[in-house]
């Protein structure tokens, strides 16, 4: 593949012959875990094609598309980049056209999340949580905005409660996620009418991978008027309906928080 330097496919030969065009194809910025592996399994159940984005997680991404495949046949495919490097960019997006003929969906998740209290700010901490949460979706809508015009296709952006309620010691990330909001509405506004663009906000979806410690933890579910952590799966669900049945909405930030929102 003329991408190899930046980018591993596990593209199948047949792909390049074969293309469904009753399913979408959808791009899963880091996709392979967490909420995008959810995303990817419950838009592949609804009948659509998955393009699996990693930067390290190559195992769990292809499991993934080897499971997704196993079900439905050549209708899954994962591709490797290092989103802070612009330059794989044009390749990631050639890769899902070339995978299925065209690119319907483009769901900017992946994303870099870690404390940095002001003292601490240097400027490594700055170009990697502005560059993946920020600067790559917006150079990534940039590189599909074709093909997503002639597909009249949608952009989903996820985006963080943190954005308009910021949290301590996350001054970066918080803003770069905001950035991200505006980015949603901006763009909601230039791509109409071909295509769509709305973000969604989770809450307490899942604890990050360095845990916070059960005390903070306790905290939180304190706060949310339903009680509970949210799951996976709820943004998953948001994320088909703005994908097939919500033909009239874009710009919309919407949360998926169990109503934290409200009580911060």
């Amino acid at each position: 593949m003329r991408y190899s330097k930046f980018l591993h496919s596990t593209l199948h030969p047949k792909f390049a012959t074969k293309m469904t065009f009753s399913a979408k194809t959808i791009l899963i910025t880091g996709g392979a875990k967490r909420i995008g592996r959810q995303m990817a399994i419950t838009l592949h159940n609804a009948g659509h094609n998955i393009v699996v984005h990693y930067r390290s997680s190559s195992g769990a991404a292809d499991e993934l598309v080897r499971n997704l495949n196993d079900q439905r046949a050549e209708s899954a495919t994962a591709v490797q980049g290092d989103l802070l490097d612009l330059s794989c960019i044009p390749g990631l997006i050639q890769h899902c056209v070339d995978a299925f003929g065209h690119l319907d969906v483009v769901i900017n998740n992946a994303s870099t999340f870690y404390p940095t209290p002001i003292e601490l700010i240097e400027d490594d901490f700055w170009k990697d949580l502005i560059g993946s949460n920020l600067k790559a979706p917006a150079f990534i809508v940039k590189e599909a905005a074709k093909h997503l015009r002639e597909s009249n296709g949608c952009i989903i952006n996820i985006v963080d409660i943190h954005a308009r309620n910021p949290m301590a010691n996350h001054p970066i990330y918080c803003s770069a996620k905001a950035g991200l909001e505006m980015l949603t509405k901006s763009l909601a506004r230039d791509l109409a009418p071909q295509v769509r663009v709305n973000a969604i906000a989770p809450g307490a979806i899942l604890w990050p991978e360095k845990d916070e410690g059960m005390a903070t933890q306790k905290e939180v579910l304190e706060k949310i008027p339903m009680g509970r952590m949210g799951q996976p799966e709820d943004v998953a669900k948001l994320v088909r309906f703005l994908i097939d049945e919500a033909d009239y909405i874009t710009g919309q930030i919407i949360a998926v928080d169990g109503g934290r929102s409200v009580m911060i």
